[in-house]
């Protein structure tokens, strides 16, 4: 049973276009690498560039994946259930 409510938005909204992911992808890893960078700059600055890399990388890709990703593909649900309900779509 597909129902249209607020609590399960993704099952009517179906899999975000290439360009909506990649602005999720975006959103997502551009704040994480940021705050990774500044967090951790004093010990990053000790490795080799491509040390450095993987480290960020190691820590960064589980925290996108695992903890951003679900929260925008929720948000984008969120939103597109609210656009379909304002233009009287159900």
């Amino acid at each position: 049973m597909t129902t249209d409510s607020p609590s399960s938005p993704s099952v009517t909204t179906g899999p975000p276009t290439k360009h909506q992911l990649a602005l999720m992808i975006w959103l997502a890893v551009f704040p994480t690498l940021t705050v990774l960078n500044l967090a951790l700059s004093d010990w990053l600055r000790t490795l080799t560039p491509v040390l450095r890399t993987f480290v960020l990388a190691t820590v960064a890709v589980p925290i996108v994946i695992y903890g951003l990703m679900p929260q925008l593909h929720r948000i984008r649900g969120h939103l597109l259930s609210r656009r379909r309900r304002h233009l009287g779509r159900t």
